[in-house]
């Protein structure tokens, strides 16, 4: 196993783009190709922890928010304290809506973009891959999740012109990667709730590709549309095992694969350049 997990950040300011269904599908994609890994609930309103089979995190005993208390406090965290055992092989660090009260308190906090970094710090060694599904704003607990990031995911839902929201988003990435974290970058962006049956939808796409292609990597692998992957999070389980036949499922097959392909070419291209 490499000596640090890559982290990965699933970030959209906008609500509503697969975020959360990218998150856990791609987590359970990783843990199924073998891989280690820890998906991280950073939105208060717990979306990933809910799609993950725990419908009233607000009674969880303990969650995202006490670990990062614990940091600023300066305060010991126990070998694998907190962390729930999925039975899809991904193990999930919880939130809840206390986590936006810390973030009310982060504002204060010394090194306070780096609480979150800390925290996933006495972690690292365990995994191959951290997952961050983050909030939808570009407040300070996401800003947090990209100071801690190697690599950013971002979903794009193909029903609309997502121009303006994308701009302003690349340029907090952007920022964070010249004052924070120069190792910051985008992995790709994502195309979620592709419907392939109209021709806007095709339109839409193909302008996303041809704006932002050239500096950005859009994955080859787009998500489509299906009233079944709107099921999931009803149920508390992944798209594979919902539907594990259908072409969601297929779809988040290809992405992992694809996350995983462009890690290997990264390390093989660092190594390249140590010789």
């Amino acid at each position: 196993m490499s000596h640090r997990a890559t982290v990965i950040a699933c970030v959209n300011q906008k609500g509503g783009t697969g975020k959360t269904t990218t998150c856990e599908n791609l987590g359970i994609g990783l843990a199924a190709e073998g891989k280690k890994v820890l998906v991280v609930d950073t939105d208060p309103q717990g979306s990933l922890t809910i799609a993950l089979g725990y419908p009233r995190p607000d009674e969880l005993p303990i969650t995202l928010t006490d670990m990062m208390q614990k940091v600023m406090l300066e305060e010991t965290i126990a070998p694998g304290e907190g962390i729930i055992h999925h039975s899809e092989g991904v193990d999930l660090m919880p939130a809840n809506i206390s986590l936006s009260g810390l973030e009310v308190s982060l504002v204060n906090a010394m090194s306070r973009e780096s609480i979150l970094k800390q925290y996933l710090d006495t972690v690292n060694k365990q995994y191959d891959y951290i997952l961050l599904d983050c909030m939808p704003s570009l407040g300070m607990l996401t800003i947090n999740a990209l100071a801690a990031s190697d690599n950013v995911v971002i979903p794009v839902q193909v029903a609309y012109l997502p121009a303006k929201g994308l701009e302003q988003l690349l340029m907090t990435v952007n920022k964070v990667k010249r004052q924070i974290n120069p190792k910051l970058r985008i992995d790709g962006i994502l195309l979620t709730m592709v419907d392939n049956r109209t021709n806007y939808a095709k339109d839409i796409a193909s302008l996303i590709r041809e704006t932002y292609g050239e500096k950005i990597k859009v994955f080859d692998t787009e998500i489509p549309h299906s009233v079944r992957a709107a099921e999931i999070a009803a149920e508390g389980t992944s798209i594979f095992k919902h539907d594990p036949k259908g072409k969601v499922a297929e779809a988040y097959k290809n992405l992992t694969k694809e996350v995983i392909a462009n890690g290997e070419a990264r390390r093989k291209h660092r190594l390249e350049q140590l010789r």
